[in-house]
C-alpha cells in the first residue's frame, strides 16, 4: 500500500529494520522508525489482526506516553472519541466506605491521557501505520534469532531475512531474550494474578445498586482491601462497563498464562467485600469477556541488547509492568521513540552504537518506572488503615513529573551526544 503524502517523515536513512511483533510496542516502534525514514518490515504470528484487537480490557497511556501520538496525524483525535472521559479517581474502603477523590486535573499541562478499551485503541494504531504505507506481514512465526558484525536476522516461516538491526518485541516470551542473555529465561509467577471483565453498560444500567456507574456518564472508582484491589470504570458515556480486579495468586505460571474466567470464582476472592463489589461481579453477563490473566514475572535484565548490539528488546520483552505502575504501555512506546531517534541521529554505518545509547538512555528510567507497581501495590494491599483514616490522600496513586512530565524524544536529542561521548571513552579504555 502507497503511503499517504501527507503524512511527514524524515528523508529515507538507508537504515532497515526488522520489527518482530506487532502490538503496541511493535507497532508503535515501527511508525516512529518511519517517521525517521527508516525502512521497516513488521513480523507478526497472528493471521489476522482481530487476534490482537479482540483482547477486551483496559489499557492507559499516561502524559509520557500518550503526548507521542500527537506526533501521528490524526491518532489522538481519533482516541479522544473512545477514551474514558473521567479526570478523577474515587477510592473506597474494602468494606464500602468512601475514602477520597483523587483528581487528575493539575496533570494537564504535562500532556495528553488516553485510557480506553485495548483493542479499539490499538486499531487507531495500526490504522495509522497502514496508511503509512509500512510492511507489515501477519502469519509470520518467528522460530530463530541471529547476528554478527554487520547485519541481524531472523529465521520466519523457515526462511532467513536480514536488516541492519531486529527489534525483539513479542512479549514477555520473546524468543529474542535468549540472544540477549545468552540462555533460555522461564518466567515466574509473580504471586499474583488478574481477573478482568467488559461488557455493555445496558446490562447494569437498571440494577439500582450499579446503574450510577453508567447512566451520568463515565465513571471511575477502586476499593482497596488486603492483598486485593478492585477497579471499575465506564467509558462512551456509560455504554461500556469495564472491571477488574488483582489478588494473590499460586497457580502455576508454567501451566497458562490467561484463560477464561469464571464468575463464581471471583466471587470466592471478594467474600466479605462491600456488597456493591460483589453485585459489579455477579451482574458479569454471559457475553462479557472475563479473562484470568496469570502475572508474568522476569528478573531485572542485564542488557537489553545483543552481543553484537544488532538486536534490541522493548516493551515487555525487556522489562514487563505491573498493572500498578500504570506504566507498562507508555514505557513500551518511550523504547519505540528513543530507538528511532538513536539511528537517525547515528547513521546508517553506526547502527550498533545507536542500539548501545537506545539501551544506556532508557535502563535507568525504565527500571525506576517498573518500581513504581511495586510501590503502589504494596500501598494498597497492606495498607495501614489507621493512617489513611487521618489522611486519605496517603492511599492516593504516586504521581511524579519526573515519570510523567516527560518527552522521551526530546530527552534522546539532548543526551545522546553525552551518551555517544560516555560509550566510546569507555570503549577507548578497554
Amino acid at each position: 500500500m502507497a503511503s499517504a503524502p501527507s503524512i511527514p517523515r524524515l528523508p529515507p536513512s538507508g537504515i532497515t529494520v526488522l520489527i518482530v511483533g506487532a502490538g503496541f510496542a511493535g507497532i508503535s516502534a515501527a511508525i516512529e522508525c518511519d517517521r525517521k525514514g527508516h525502512h521497516v518490515i513488521v513480523l507478526e504470528k497472528s493471521a489476522e489482526i482481530t487476534e490482537i484487537t479482540k483482547f477486551g480490557d483496559i489499557i492507559s497511556f499516561d502524559p509520557n506516553g500518550a503526548r507521542h501520538f500527537e506526533r501521528w496525524p490524526g491518532v489522538i483525535e481519533t482516541m479522544y472519541k473512545v477514551a474514558r472521559k473521567t479526570t478523577w479517581l474515587d477510592l473506597y474502603h474494602w468494606k464500602g466506605e468512601f475514602l477520597t477523590r483523587q483528581s487528575f486535573e493539575g496533570e494537564k499541562g504535562w500532556g495528553p491521557r488516553i485510557n480506553g478499551h485495548r483493542g479499539e485503541l490499538y486499531e487507531i494504531i495500526y490504522r495509522h501505520a497502514v496508511e503509512r504505507g509500512i510492511d507489515i506481514r501477519l502469519g509470520k512465526r518467528v522460530t530463530d534469532y541471529f547476528e554478527d558484525e554487520k547485519e541481524a536476522g531472523v529465521v520466519c516461516n523457515g526462511e532467513r531475512m536480514v536488516a541492519d538491526l531486529v527489534i525483539a518485541a513479542e512479549g514477555v516470551r520473546s524468543r529474542g531474550r535468549k540472544i540477549v542473555l545468552g540462555f533460555d529465561d522461564k518466567p515466574k509467577s509473580s504471586g499474583y494474578a488478574v481477573y478482568r471483565s467488559w461488557f455493555e453498560g445496558k446490562y447494569i444500567k437498571d440494577n439500582e445498586k450499579l446503574k450510577h456507574l453508567v447512566v451520568n456518564g463515565d465513571t471511575h472508582s477502586g476499593w482497596i482491601g488486603p492483598d486485593l484491589h478492585f477497579l471499575v470504570s465506564s467509558l462512551k458515556d456509560g455504554k461500556e462497563f469495564n472491571w477488574v480486579f488483582t489478588h494473590v495468586d499460586d497457580g502455576n505460571i508454567e501451566e497458562s498464562w490467561q484463560f477464561p474466567g469464571k464468575v463464581e470464582d471471583c466471587l470466592k476472592y471478594v467474600e466479605g467485600w462491600a456488597p456493591i463489589v460483589q453485585e459489579i461481579v455477579k451482574a458479569t453477563p454471559k457475553e462479557g469477556r472475563l479473562i484470568d490473566h496469570k502475572l508474568v514475572y522476569r528478573d531485572p535484565l542485564p542488557t537489553f541488547i545483543s552481543p553484537q548490539a544488532r538486536i534490541a528488546l522493548i516493551g515487555d520483552a525487556a522489562h514487563p509492568f505491573l498493572p500498578t505502575s500504570i506504566q507498562g504501555a507508555s514505557q513500551s512506546i518511550e523504547d519505540g521513540v528513543v530507538l528511532a531517534a538513536c539511528l537517525e541521529l547515528a547513521s546508517k554505518n553506526k547502527v550498533p552504537l545507536a542500539i548501545k545509547a537506545y539501551e544506556k538512555i532508557r535502563y535507568e528510567r525504565v527500571h525506576k518506572a517498573q518500581a513504581t507497581g511495586v510501590k503502589t501495590r504494596e500501598k494498597w494491599h497492606k495498607a495501614d488503615w489507621d493512617t489513611v483514616s487521618k489522611n486519605p490522600e496517603a492511599i492516593h496513586l504516586t504521581r511524579e513529573a519526573w515519570l510523567l512530565h516527560f518527552d522521551a524524544e526530546a530527552d534522546c536529542y539532548q543526551r545522546y551526544k553525552d551518551v555517544v561521548a560516555e560509550l566510546e571513552g569507555a570503549r577507548s579504555r578497554l
